[in-house]
């Protein structure tokens, strides 16, 4: 078995995303007539910190439509992209926000436990990557799908590839099995290849996704 790669740098720059594809494809040339599909491939970093948590959560499970359209009336209260702020504007402040019970709810857990200071966002950001998604997934309302997204946009890390996201799914399914779409499972099993540069591999796919569905399969 081959030793495994060092880890590599944060995707923080364009450059860092650039620098991961050209190793992600001499690892796995099957994914050379996708990169050449899909053109520039964009960063896509967002701010870390409540808001980043706070635009992740209202993705779930929802349309990329959607859940920009909660994320712009929610950004546009005043105050309600930060701990303090969301929680003095409560459940009647957030009212025609579009957030629904378990999103309120999950974000109100969040926004108590960062102004307590028991929840040290930076600190987890800092954590190698399976130990930040056990620490972030502690708190109701963030399952792995979201820790994952917050860690690949908002931290960078490098080697994260959210296998229950269904347009990876799908995009994977189309360049690779055509006529089967992976689950979660099998998806885990094959981003394994692409480690330690699976955070590049999902940009790609998103983009892929973009590029031959005319459809955002991510919203940030």
């Amino acid at each position: 078995m081959p030793a495994p790669l060092p880890a590599p740098a944060r995707l923080t720059t364009q450059d860092a995303v650039d620098q991961h594809l050209r190793q992600l494809i001499e690892l796995d040339p099957r994914l050379r007539p996708v990169r050449a599909a899909v053109g520039d491939v964009p960063l896509r970093a967002r701010p870390a910190g409540f808001a980043g948590l706070a635009r992740v959560i209202c993705g779930q499970q929802v349309s990329v439509a959607s859940a920009d359209a909660i994320w712009r009336r929610l950004e546009a209260l005043p105050g309600a992209t930060t701990p303090d702020g969301f929680l003095a504007l409560g459940e009647r402040g957030l009212q025609g926000v579009g957030l629904s019970r378990s999103k309120f709810q999950g974000l109100t857990v969040l926004a108590n436990a960062l102004a307590a200071g028991e929840l040290d966002l930076p600190a987890i950001e800092a954590m190698p990557t399976e130990a930040a998604i056990a620490a972030l997934t502690r708190y109701k309302g963030v399952g792995p799908w979201t820790a994952e997204i917050y860690l690949m946009f908002c931290a960078g890390h490098p080697d994260i590839f959210p296998a229950g996201d269904i347009a990876l799914q799908k995009a994977v399914g189309d360049a690779l099995t055509p006529g089967q779409t992976p689950d979660r499972p099998r998806l885990i099993a094959m981003a394994a290849e692409w480690s330690p540069y699976r955070a590049a591999a999902a940009l790609l796919f998103w983009r892929f996704y973009r590029v031959t569905r005319q459809r955002d399969g991510v919203g940030l």
